[in-house]
């Protein structure tokens, strides 16, 4: 049976840009998208602090607004936190959640990204939920594990309905802004994997689940990965932050 799911190019731009720059960039993709339809949802990713700006700018746009991060709660006494509440109302719709530089960096584990993915959706939020190996756990075999266990923890905390709006994000750690990437038949064997394990959940709903790659991606490689069956499109870092670039890898030309 064949299942339509929808595609993606997301673009995390992580700490760079300042809100001018990012202004820029989003009136400068505006612009050259006036009169293309893109074959792939577009959804930028900018800093907390460019949320609000960069949204006015793709507001009349087909371009999404997404946030990078986002904290339990709604409100309350947590200095520098930012409710996933406050995101939508900043004009976003999407979140990523569980980079691997949030579990790696800022401690994040693996149950509390699963309550982060559940109050995404509180929050009337899509969340784009980052799984991925270290190298370590790659040279050992353990990639199926490790992503097994990642996806496991979300189900403690968010019910099947809910769990049909997710998006997930393969990322192995070790091709983060390494140049090095898996080979895209290995890619795509992970993310049919991702969809079994969720299928525990959601049954054959998992089968339209969209399944992204991310990991040292770029114009030169992303076709590689989006030919291969289980792979709807990429999460893309440092290659997302030259509008040239993001639009080449969009398939958009000058």
């Amino acid at each position: 049976m064949n299942y339509t799911r929808e595609t993606f190019l997301i673009a995390n731009w992580k700490m760079h840009k300042t809100v001018e720059e990012g202004r820029a960039f989003a009136r400068e993709l505006v612009r050259r998208l006036e009169h293309v339809s893109p074959k792939h949802q577009l959804i930028i990713c900018p800093t907390a602090l460019s949320l609000w700006a960069v949204g006015q700018e793709l507001a009349t746009s087909p371009v999404m607004l997404g946030a990078q991060n986002l904290d339990l709660g709604r409100e309350g006494a947590l200095t520098g936190a930012l409710s996933g509440y406050l995101i939508r109302e900043a004009g976003a719709r999407w979140v990523i959640v569980g980079h691997s530089e949030r579990r790696n960096l800022f401690g994040e584990t693996d149950a509390l990204i699963g309550q982060k993915v559940a109050q995404a959706f509180e929050a009337h939020l899509r969340p784009i939920l980052c799984v991925g190996e270290s190298l370590d756990d790659y040279r050992s075999g353990q990639t199926f594990a490790v992503i097994t266990r990642q996806i496991e923890a979300i189900f403690l905390y968010t019910n099947s309905e809910v769990l049909k709006s997710l998006v997930v994000a393969y990322e192995p750690v070790w091709a983060i802004g390494s140049g090095e990437v898996p080979e895209p038949e290995q890619a795509n064997e992970v993310a049919g994997l991702i969809r079994q394990i969720l299928s525990k959940q959601i049954s054959d709903d998992a089968n339209t689940v969209p399944v992204l790659y991310g990991g040292s991606v770029s114009s030169k490689n992303i076709h590689q990965f989006l030919e291969q069956a289980h792979i709807d499109g990429s999460l893309v870092g440092g290659a997302s932050l030259q509008v040239d670039e993001f639009l080449k890898m969009a398939d958009i030309g000058h």
